[in-house]
């Protein structure tokens, strides 16, 4: 993450310096007649009046907005730094419950969403176009889930079949249990990169505008775990099992194909090291310090 580092430093303070400076200009010569002069023809005399441009501190203005993206309801704020610049700080959170059933076995889950960065926000054309780098600096983003399955219940790990066994006081079997965790955080911070339309702090001193982006986050490939306990058997009549936490030849099987199946798992789940932000919303901007001639 040293480079990603480097390159927010490099944008964050170069990127200003490469835009036009704002400095005050001169108003054309004005020509006045002096009709007081002495001789047979009016005197002409010409003076250069300076008339500066009325100009915007930086950090005069802030704006607040909120929007919905892909990593959950948002909040942002954003000040301007010059007519090009605007640096903008962002905070999303989003909670979901949900039950899904994979590889024959039932779960229930939990989404949970929770990150925070900045960006800064480059209009190059002094429009509404923007182009963003960035970084998420927080981010905790994942999916937590538990499993019961239900005994004589069969279930496959790597296109193998296992039964989870059915309660038994006598030889102390129990069904299978498990849990997984899914975190989408891999790379802290995150570098992000992201286009849109729409400022937030409208340089023509309107107060509302409706702000839209595309890009992605470059969070690292996800790292899914996933842990199962209880009793499996190798057959449904239950008279081959074993609990996961021995060494019993089916319990060393089916946690060896439950990692295979894991490894799989990621290997889809790869897809979501390059997180999507599609993002839009509403912001309403004010002064904050007054203007500067």
């Amino acid at each position: 993450m040293k480079q990603t580092a480097l390159f927010l430093v490099v944008a964050f303070v170069a990127a200003p310096l490469a835009l036009i400076a704002q400095s005050s200009v001169s108003a054309p010569a004005f020509v006045f007649a002096d009709s007081s002069s002495s001789g047979s023809g009016a005197g002409i005399v010409r003076s250069s009046v300076n008339i500066p441009t009325v100009r915007t501190e930086p950090f005069s203005r802030m704006a607040i907005g909120t929007g919905a993206s892909p990593m959950g309801v948002r909040l942002q704020v954003a000040t301007n730094l010059n007519d090009h610049l605007n640096l903008r700080t962002y905070g999303s959170l989003f909670d979901y419950n949900l039950n899904f059933t994979t590889s024959g076995i039932d779960a229930t889950a939990k989404l949970s969403l929770a990150s925070g960065g900045a960006a800064l926000d480059v209009y190059p054309f002094h429009a509404g176009f923007r182009i963003s780098p960035g970084a998420l600096f927080y981010n905790q983003n994942r999916i937590n889930a538990s499993a019961n399955v239900a005994g004589g219940t069969s279930f496959t790990l790597n296109n193998q079949t296992f039964y989870s066994a059915n309660a038994n006081s006598a030889t102390g079997a129990t069904p299978v249990t498990g849990n997984a965790l899914l975190n989408l955080h891999t790379s802290r911070p995150a570098f992000t990169i992201t286009t849109g339309w729409g400022n937030m702090i409208p340089r023509e001193g309107s107060h509302w505008s409706f702000p839209f982006e595309i890009g992605a986050a470059f969070i690292g490939d996800p790292a899914l775990n996933v842990n199962l306990g209880g009793w499996v058997c190798a057959d449904q009549a239950q008279t081959q099992c074993a609990s996961l936490q021995s060494t019993n030849p089916i319990a060393v099987s089916a946690q060896s194909n439950l990692q295979t199946q894991v490894a799989k798992w990621n290997n889809d789940l790869s897809l979501l090291k390059t997180y999507p932000i599609i993002s839009g919303g509403i912001a309403y901007s004010f002064r904050i310090r007054g203007a500067r001639q």
